[in-house]
């Protein structure tokens, strides 16, 4: 999966940029060159880095945003050097027990992220977040703890963090053997896992699913399933729930098309 191809920013505004270690996250960030009108976060795949995610940090800083992100735990900065794919196959392997933790500590860490960009950047209020796949699990799954995210944008990613049916990426997709989940990685899950947590998404929060119909790994289903039971606990989720499914494409065709990186784009901006 690679988010480096996307294209580059819409304009020819000015943006600086920097990296800051912030209590030992590796952050990196994109401004315009002016006003500040608000903070966006935006994170990798798994086995993804930081450096990845700059074509979407410089679209959405045209925008007028300050466009924030940081590398996950043994991603980019922070890797032990083993490769980013074999990092990504052996918590696939053990799913339950490795994923959930590495879920739960970046929700974690995003909260210290945006509490720095808040001082950083001058900015009180308006926040969004998101990201593709992994990235984008984690940003449904801030928002379900942290008020301040107003709207949040997920590509082939997830409200349901037992992915019921996930299969693998490669070319014949079989079942994951998701194994099992010691008493640590189970609180990461029960204390994060969005469709576990439906009351916190009762608030005015704009949430859109970018999804691929032909995805075995992340399929639409959670995403339809957690809309339609935000909808039956308020029929005004509707119109703030919102769920696109680009037919045909896989997993990885989805993670790497365009379309759903600038309609992510115009979802938080």
């Amino acid at each position: 999966m690679n988010e480096d191809n996307l294209a580059g920013p819409e304009s020819d505004a000015r943006l600086h940029s920097g990296a800051e270690d912030v209590e030992g996250i590796p952050v990196r960030w994109m401004a315009p060159d002016g006003d500040v009108t608000g903070i966006a976060l935006w994170l990798t795949h798994l086995g993804g880095s930081s450096e990845q995610t700059f074509p979407m940090l410089a679209r959405l800083a045209t925008r007028g945003v300050a466009a924030v992100t940081f590398d996950p735990p043994r991603h980019g900065l922070r890797s032990d050097g083993t490769p980013p794919r074999q990092i990504a196959h052996g918590i696939l392997a053990s799913f339950r027990q490795r994923m959930w933790p590495l879920l739960g500590q970046t929700v974690l860490e995003s909260l210290r992220v945006l509490d720095w960009a808040d001082g950083r950047f001058g900015v009180v209020g308006r926040h969004v977040a998101g990201g593709v796949s992994m990235g984008g699990d984690v940003a449904i799954a801030l928002a379900g703890i942290d008020y301040r995210v107003s709207r949040v944008a997920g590509v082939v990613a997830t409200p349901d963090w037992t992915r019921p049916r996930m299969h693998t990426v490669d070319e014949h997709p079989r079942p994951i053997d998701q194994g099992q989940a010691d008493s640590y990685a189970r609180w990461s899950c029960d204390a994060f896992n969005p469709i576990a947590h439906l009351p916190k998404y009762d608030r005015p929060i704009a949430i859109a699913f970018y999804c691929a119909g032909a995805d075995r790994h992340v399929p639409a289903e959670a995403a339809l399933r957690f809309r339609a039971a935000l909808i039956d606990r308020d029929p005004r989720a509707g119109a703030r729930i919102h769920v696109e499914v680009y037919e045909n494409l896989s997993h990885i065709d989805a993670a790497r098309d365009d379309r759903l990186y600038l309609a992510a784009l115009d979802w938080l901006t």
